[in-house]
């Protein structure tokens, strides 16, 4: 599980420490270039250069390893990405043409969209991209430049025909996601089919330690109608990437900082190379038990969200090391978790009796790849299976250094002074927004998907399209709830009672108008992080109307959100919070699309077409993504590494076209 960047980052981090520190901040270039609705940051992997030759050498091994899963995800993505992906890096290498030309710019950022999204449909919104140049000129382009392409009939109808694989997932109610969900994961079955497939799985497996069902393959229906499924193993699909991924962990394992850790690449391996769900299950609670090393890694199918029915797992890694500075923040809430989860407003059956294993970090990311590359999140919560969840505990992220690159690039854009009521609101967030903005992630992945269980005989995926927008609201109302607590005063975690308001008011004004800006004119809401704060923010609204709670203000013609009650918007975030906790624990299918359907799907239409108008102006990219750092490795003469160096000049492009480059052994037709 995973928290995604805010919709719009509306405060500007000032780091910590000493003003040479400070001054070393604002020197270092995180902003990048910038095309269609996105911007490209660099992050700074503070403390690289500080760590011991055998942590840089097992970052080096790990990074690699991250590496070599890119492509997985781009063919999770959709079955003829990698095909385009190789006809349209040819042309971007070979054309010699006049590159001011219309059809040539609109062919530059159809590629570097497709880049960031690693497939033709857009990371967030999962529409496929509208090409703005002609098929005409594709063609003509790829004969002068010699390009072999011997299914070109097929990927243009896949390119430019808009009827054709409209959306990578599609989440709208009432069709068959799965046969109008471009992503990957099924081949000629429906969503019938497929639920009927796991089901049986379920009623025949362990209940009380359920494996994750179908997480790591692909489900298909063959020429007979026999239904089966082709595991992701290093014999199986994906196997190449994989078989690159087991050796550089292998690679890495002498460097590993304990025996534990040896322990698990070891467990890791023989899951890439068996497929078996229960040595997922085992690698995961080493994993997370394995709490002691600076140095730690995500590697492998891991998030649903690119599934619409939640099952299969998209490929990511990230390497990273920990902040220990900013680390005894978390270490506090998880230190302190118990006393949360008693203290939460739900249901006592529906909390735990007694919280196990949660452990917090903050952590500077070393490599990002797969799901996590470009964009990505900024806070991690794992493992996601419930049951190991519950027996063994889980490991909170909080990824500082993009926090900051992300806080940095938006110093000064003019946000604030167009969206913002007043500048009381202002003055809040300008003086408490970065704060409660961590906070809020700590809350969130540390305690927030850490909190509550299942009542017993409840399947986790029961609330099937719409768990993981239930999920997230979950872990974003137990965060939101607690902010205002006096127990975060007497932590040290805040300095007083009203810091809170700030991450209130952006919370607000998000899920009801800002987000907005992030999707296209005529489009509800997909995305299971917007549709989580929309619900919140609109159901939260509705209850608190008749004492005016908070209210839409209409000034100059413009809208704007003013709360007048924080206490009684607490209230209503507390009674929330129980619903969906509710929800999640007893698997009240219809209560999760009541709510979801009816407060977190649909768009004014008005409103929308105001706020894009108003965003526009500020001339400021919705979507921001990251180029990675370079790792090179200095070898002696007998191949030993001595030292590894580190490097934030490769561009955009440069880094994309090398990745494809070096990093690619998939097959380009669908095995």
């Amino acid at each position: 599980m995973k928290i995604t960047i805010k919709a719009m980052m509306i405060s500007a981090l000032v780091a910590g420490g000493c003003a040479g520190e400070k001054q070393a901040q604002q020197d270092f270039n995180y902003s990048d270039e910038r095309f269609a609705d996105l911007q490209m940051l660099r992050y700074k992997v503070e403390g690289f250069e500080g760590l011991t030759l055998k942590q840089k050498t097992f970052i080096y091994y790990l990074q690699e390893a991250a590496l070599w899963g890119r492509d997985i995800l781009w063919d999770q993505n959709g079955k003829y990405n990698l095909r385009i992906r190789k006809v349209l890096e040819d042309i971007y290498q070979q054309y010699d043409g006049d590159k001011q030309e219309k059809n040539y710019q609109g062919f530059e950022t159809y590629l570097k969209r497709t880049w960031f999204s690693n497939g033709i449909h857009h990371h967030y919104g999962s529409e496929k991209f509208v090409p703005e140049f002609t098929e005409q000129w594709f063609r003509e382009t790829i004969e002068k430049c010699n390009i072999e392409c011997e299914d070109l009939d097929v990927l243009c109808n896949v390119i430019f025909n808009p009827d054709i694989l409209q959306k990578r997932v599609n989440l709208a109610e009432g069709v068959d996601l799965i046969k109008t969900s471009a992503s990957n994961y099924y081949e000629n079955v429906t969503q019938e089919e497929a639920e009927a497939f796991y089901a049986k799985q379920k009623a025949e497996g362990d209940s009380l330690h359920p494996v994750m069902y179908g997480m790591n393959s692909r489900l298909v229906k063959d020429g007979s109608g026999k239904i089966y499924e082709k595991r992701w193993t290093t014999s199986g699909l994906y196997a190449k990437a994989l078989q690159k991924i087991v050796e550089n962990l292998k690679l890495a394992r002498p460097f590993a900082e304990d025996a534990k850790q040896q322990e698990v690449i070891d467990k890791l391996i023989n899951y890439y190379e068996t497929g078996d769900l229960k040595a997922f299950d085992q690698y995961s609670i080493a994993w997370v038990e394995n709490t002691e090393p600076l140095v730690d890694f995500v590697n492998g199918f891991i998030e649903c969200y690119g599934d619409p029915l939640g099952l299969k797992c998209s490929w990511e890694s990230i390497v990273n090391f920990k902040d220990m500075e900013a680390t005894k923040r978390t270490e506090t809430l998880s230190q302190n978790a118990q006393w949360f989860e008693d203290h939460s407003p739900v249901d006592a059956a529906f909390k735990k009796d007694k919280v196990k294993g949660i452990t917090a970090k903050v952590i500077n990311a070393a490599i990002l790849s797969g799901d996590l590359y470009p964009s990505t999140a900024i806070g991690i919560n794992l493992p996601n299976s419930d049951w190991v969840r519950k027996d063994h505990g889980s490991k909170s992220v909080t990824i500082g250094n993009l926090t900051d690159a992300y806080n940095q690039a938006a110093k000064g854009n003019g946000f604030m002074d167009e969206f913002v009521y007043s500048q009381e609101e202002k003055d809040l967030i300008e003086k408490y927004g970065d704060l409660c903005d961590d906070l809020h992630t700590d809350l969130h992945e540390c305690l927030g998907h850490g909190s509550g269980k299942l009542l017993e005989g409840v399947d986790g995926d029961s609330l099937k399209a719409y768990g993981s927008t239930i999920e997230e609201a979950r872990a974003d109302l137990f965060a939101l709830y607690y902010l205002p607590d006096e127990k975060l005063v007497s932590l040290g975690l805040t300095p007083n009672t009203e810091a809170y308001k700030s991450s209130y008011y952006s919370q607000m004004m998000n899920g009801l108008m800002t987000q907005l800006v992030r999707i296209q004119p005529g489009k509800n809401l997909e995305e299971a992080h917007m549709r989580n704060r929309a619900l919140i923010a609109h159901w939260s609204f509705e209850r608190g109307k008749a004492d005016k709670v908070c209210e839409i203000i209409k000034r100059d013609g413009k809208t704007f959100l003013k709360i007048n009650d924080y206490q009684k918007l607490r209230t209503i975030f507390g009674e929330l919070l129980a619903e969906i906790q509710r929800i999640k624990s007893t698997g009240d299918f219809k209560a999760a699309q009541a709510l979801v359907e009816g407060y977190g799907v649909k768009v004014d239409p008005a409103l929308h077409k105001e706020v894009l108008e108003r965003y526009q102006r500020l001339n400021i990219a919705p979507y921001k993504g990251f180029i990675n750092p370079v790792y090179t490795a200095v070898k002696d003469k007998d191949g030993n590494i001595t030292d590894v160096k580190i490097d934030y000049t490769e561009g955009y492009a440069d880094q994309m076209l090398r990745y494809s480059r070096d990093y690619s052994n998939l097959p380009l037709v669908n095995e």
